[in-house]
């Protein structure tokens, strides 16, 4: 479907004049005869219509036979005498941009009501009539769209008019969807005449439209809008690149169509035979989605190694458009039957529909000369909205009208969800700067993803959101008391990305009974978690927090990825010394392996590794032993008294339980009581009852490990606590304590409970980090 500008269509003349009408019976000339007829219509009652009208109204009555055509010619007669004699910077008369973007909203389906807006959008921004005189002239709803698309000036704002302004936007459309709906077709004709712009506000203009408005017209589903923005867009920012696939587009046209066309016949006849009424056509791709397969050719070698060249299936796609929803699986039946289907390619949107509404079946199958063709697959209905979104869905009910809905219906007229997450956020974000790139932010990711909690809540997150963002997303509160996430039965870390489907569980702190006003406030965010926010409402709270809270830092937290540790910035100053010093090497950089996270007074060893520094292992640790295997002599270390690591010391910690319920807080907040922060924490699925917990923890000073382990395994159900990469017989064992814990005073290494070695055995997948 390509919208057409605001013209007189072709072979349809608009009067009579143009016409030509032979001279009627009677004697009548044309000019007796145009006088009967205006004496005719207002015998009944309907005023004339503006001959510039008339185009519109034969597009606006395809699809509103019963429209007040009255209101529409009052609307246009305000408007033309409001902009009569302003001038477009293309030299043409004022009163041709809101006519174009009127037609365009015809053409999508509109209403009357937003037509007679439309008409109306520059008049209060750029003539001498008033919102005042709007609403009295045509209602309030009317001035409520007009107001809506009603830019703020740069007078008032200066620099900060454009994202006011776009706020200003957003809030209304919370409200009325059609101001965005108004706004997008305004766009869309600006962008057609864009060449009469300089060219450095050709670039800013079509910068802003690709960032923000296409976005928009993704999430109303207004596709045939966002097809056309996001060509000129294309055009105009990548020119070169525009023209060669145009004349790519050029070359295939002008060629027979040798696959999709001939297959579009065979599937019909296949269809009919079978008894599904059904319409099956050829879509071509607009510009730049051949240009985005024409990527994925060129980044996919053939068999040969060299990029592949388009293939004539790329052009296009096969549409089949049927009556019923079940005849949209009767089709899919059929194609898989007599065709190959590709793995992988079959998409439902019917059974869960995007979050702009867009219903159908997508598949792909391979033909015999070995060509893949696209399918899609959707009711009329479907197809409807698939192309003009929100606007299929007719104008908003008035409060307390009863909505006539099908139940297999599965559009939802009301506020989008997204939206109405970017109006919460929206709020708290006063600075127009802040607002302007959380906006551009928020809108970059091009789907949704649907995560269901534990206790059956379902939670709409942008693709990319993390543990984090749900937590948020649950509530300020639960963010800030979120100590770790279960994702499909596993624990896992809260920078998580969580994909479309996930069965989620946050886990967060509990306040005991009777506890007073401090130890009820939530332990909060940790800085790095800024690092894993992807939505704005998380961010904006996280960075709340941490303003208020400058100098209290979390105690349990997930740890920043591995390439970025955030250590306090108060205690920065303090940890400037070495941990270990390396006889023969002084100054040395230092590394305490992560493998089996060294603590004084463990007996160590380095080994040199990769740009003279020295990787410094416990004794018997595997990795060490490997490194010693492989030639790399071990270096004689020793602790230094005052140094620390930058980061701290870190220890690992594994505690083996009876598996039961809130073992993991209880856990957790053993760990908390002791005043040690959680990096990181991974639970094993259970076996045979038996569970296996895996921490990596910082601690204040070596000295707390002891303690650390003594108090998790004083928790009920944990029969055993160990560090993973412990040497075989760590030493003497005493009943209920650490090995090598005796009695005499200082630190003391530990080994485990029960002094053995614990290879770990977590199931990580490739790539994760153990500290992320």
């Amino acid at each position: 479907m390509t919208i057409e500008a605001g013209q007189p269509l072709a072979g349809q003349p608009t009067t009579a004049r143009q016409a030509g009408a032979r001279r009627p019976l009677g004697g009548l000339g044309r000019a007796a005869l145009g006088r009967a007829g205006r004496a005719a219509l207002l015998a009944t009652g309907r005023p004339p219509v503006p001959d510039a009208l008339e185009p519109l109204v034969r597009v606006h009555r395809e699809h509103h036979p019963q429209a007040d055509l009255g209101l529409l010619a009052r609307a246009y007669r305000l408007a033309e005498a409001s902009h009569r004699g302003q001038k477009r910077k293309s030299g043409e008369p004022y009163i041709t941009h809101p006519l174009a973007v009127t037609m365009i909203l015809a053409q999508l389906g509109a209403g009357t009501t937003t037509l007679v807006a439309s008409l109306l959008h520059d008049t209060v921004e750029d003539t001498e009539l008033t919102l005042d005189q709007v609403g009295a002239g045509f209602g309030p709803e009317v001035a409520y769209l007009v107001d809506g698309v009603t830019k703020l000036e740069k007078v008032d704002f200066g620099a900060a008019a454009e994202a006011e302004t776009f706020r200003k936007m957003l809030v209304a459309t919370g409200d009325d969807v059609r101001v965005m709906v108004i706004k997008l077709a305004d766009r869309l004709h600006n962008m057609r005449t864009i060449r009469h712009m300089k060219p450095a506000s050709q670039v800013r203009i079509a910068k802003v439209t690709r960032d923000v408005l296409i976005p928009l017209a993704e999430r109303l589903g207004i596709q045939v809008l966002k097809a056309e923005l996001e060509d000129i867009v294309f055009a105009t920012l990548h020119p070169e690149e525009y023209a060669r696939t145009r004349a790519l587009m050029a070359g295939h046209e002008a060629e027979p169509d040798a696959v999709l066309a001939p297959f579009a016949r065979v599937l019909a006849r296949q269809l009919a035979e079978t008894g599904v009424a059904a319409e099956v056509t050829v879509r071509s791709r607009h510009c730049v989605s051949l240009h985005r397969v024409l990527l994925k050719r060129a980044a996919a070698p053939g068999r040969d190694g060299q990029p592949q060249e388009p293939q004539p299936a790329d052009f296009g796609r096969l549409l089949v458009v049927v009556e019923e929803n079940a005849d949209c699986y009767a089709v899919l039946g059929e194609l898989h039957t007599c065709w190959t289907p590709l793995p992988g390619e079959f998409k439902d949107f019917v059974a869960a529909p995007k979050f702009n509404l867009y219903q159908s079946l997508h598949t792909a199958v391979a033909l015999e000369g070995g060509a893949v063709v696209e399918v899609l697959v959707r009711t009329r209905r479907m197809h409807e909205v698939a192309e003009t979104g929100v606007v299929a869905l007719g104008d908003p009910e008035p409060p307390g009208a009863v909505q006539d809905t099908d139940e297999l219906d599965r559009t939802d007229p009301a506020r989008p969800g997204w939206l109405s997450r970017l109006l919460e956020w929206q709020q708290e974000t006063p600075d127009p700067d802040a607002f302007w790139s959380a906006l551009r932010a928020d809108l970059a990711g091009d789907r949704e993803i649907t995560v269901v909690t534990e206790s059956g809540e379902t939670l709409q997150l942008r693709a990319g959101a993390t543990c984090v963002d749900a937590a948020y997303l649950l509530g300020e509160e639960t963010g800030h008391r979120c100590i770790g996430a279960r994702v499909n039965g596993r624990l896992t870390a809260l920078s998580t990305v969580l994909q479309d489907g996930d069965l989620l569980a946050v886990l967060t702190e509990t306040v005991p009974a009777g506890a007073g006003p401090r130890a009820a406030e939530p332990s909060g965010p940790a800085p790095e978690w800024l690092a894993h926010a992807r939505t704005p409402a998380a961010r904006l709270a996280i960075e709340r927090w941490l303003a208020d809270h400058p100098a209290r830092l979390p105690v349990v937290r997930t740890g920043p990825s591995a390439g970025q540790p955030a250590p306090p910035a108060h205690r920065t100053a303090e940890r400037r010394a070495a941990p270990v010093a390396v006889a023969g090497r002084p100054g040395a950089p230092v590394r305490l392996a992560r493998c089996c996270t060294p603590v004084p007074p463990d007996e160590v060893a380095g080994y040199p590794i990769r740009g003279g520094a020295v990787a410094v292992h416990r004794t018997g640790c595997p990795a060490g032993e490997r490194m010693r295997e492989d030639g790399r002599g071990a270096l004689e270390v020793r602790w230094q008294p005052d140094g620390t690591p930058a980061d701290g010391y870190r220890a690992t910690l594994r505690a083996e339980a009876l598996n039961r319920p809130r073992l993991l807080a209880d856990l957790t907040a053993a760990i908390s009581a002791e005043g040690v922060g959680i990096v990181s924490a991974e639970v094993e699925p259970p076996q045979e009852l038996r569970v296996r917990h895996t921490y990596t923890v910082e601690l204040p000073d070596p000295g707390a490990l002891p303690g650390l382990m003594r108090a998790m395994l004083k928790v009920s159900g944990v029969y055993d606590v160990s560090r993973p990469h412990a040497p075989e017989g760590g030493g003497a064992r005493q009943p209920g304590g650490n090995g090598d814990d005796r009695s005499a005073p200082g630190v003391r290494p530990s080994w485990g409970i029960h002094g053995r070695s614990a290879a770990f055995t977590g199931h990580r997948s490739p790539g994760d980090n153990p500290r992320s």
